[in-house]
């Protein structure tokens, strides 16, 4: 099962940190770069559906640029706030949800991307960025960053599930799918049923890459997955005791064939939670509540 989790929480094969300061890397940090390579071998067969994988929303917010023009995905409302230099930046404290690059997030562990992208206003070159409500960095730059980490660490298999798309025609499209192609060329892996997928598998074919594409264009392509083989229920909520109760059940309730699962562990804030912690931000608003989300171990049975 494809469970996302928060990079602080705990896996068996150590606690998921950010890289050292000294540049030093501890013995938890070099399992966790490679933590599927070290998975015993009764794990080997097991259908990648059936493994908690760890994952990061919004993975790419962890730099923003408030000098840049407010996103599609924002109201007109928004956008006529935003001619106000001091509202770009209030706007980027809601918007970086990360503090760890690419790079980072990969040695922690995590293995699932959250993407969403964005053409941009007067972009001549029509690269598309990754987008929260301002833009981010190119995808390219991104892709580029992941595809070196897996190059090193042959045997981790990620997962980007690019599953918003703004302001972006036919055009736009053909030039992503083109940058993903030209990233991970063989790496990536073809559409196919989940339950055959597991890392034996991927790795006698060499494939590291998964990609879900929740836009009819993956039709186009064999190795764009559709986005509705890895739903990701959304509990909305900023409530911890509503969130568990959400993940608990939307996980029972998951089908039992035929697709991964995402369980967001996230608190969404509302308009009046951003009204009150309008300066301090999303990270002293809400994120000291994820604190009092238990951590424990969840079951998974295996599908047959």
């Amino acid at each position: 099962m494809l469970a996302v989790r928060k990079a602080r929480r705990k896996l068996r094969m150590g606690t998921i940190c950010s890289p050292n300061p000294s540049g030093t890397k501890t013995s938890s940090e070099v399992c966790n770069a490679d933590w599927m390579a070290s998975l015993p071998p009764h794990l080997h067969n097991l259908p990648l559906s059936n493994l908690a994988i760890p994952g990061s929303h919004d993975s790419f917010s962890y730099w923003v640029d408030e000098k840049s023009p407010v996103g599609p995905d924002q109201t007109q409302a928004i956008k006529r706030l935003a001619r106000i230099s001091l509202v770009k930046k209030l706007m980027k404290k809601w918007s970086v949800t990360q503090n760890l690059t690419f790079r980072e997030q990969l040695e922690a562990g995590i293995r699932y991307f959250d993407l969403r992208v964005s053409s941009k206003p007067g972009d001549a070159d029509q690269e598309i960025y990754f987008i929260h409500g301002l833009f981010g960095i190119k995808v390219w730059d991104g892709l580029m960053e992941i595809d070196s980490f897996l190059t090193q660490h042959p045997q981790e298999i990620i997962f980007l599930d690019f599953n918003h798309f703004y302001a972006m025609d036919e055009t736009h499209h053909k030039c992503l799918v083109l940058r993903i192609q030209e990233a991970f060329g063989n790496k990536l892996c073809p559409s196919c049923s989940v339950e055959s997928l597991t890392l034996r598998i991927l790795w006698e074919k060499n494939c590291q890459v998964l990609i879900f594409y929740h836009c009819p264009f993956y039709k186009q392509y064999p190795f764009l997955w559709p986005g509705k083989k890895i739903p990701a229920p959304w509990a909305n909520t900023t409530s911890v005791h509503k969130l568990i109760l959400f993940l608990e059940t939307t996980l029972s309730e998951r089908a039992p064939r035929g697709s991964f699962h995402v369980s967001q562990a996230i608190l969404t804030p509302r308009v009046k939670t951003i009204a009150r912690g309008l300066v301090g931000g999303l990270k002293n608003t809400l994120v000291h509540r994820l604190a009092l989300i238990p951590v424990y171990p969840l079951r998974f049975s295996r599908r047959s």
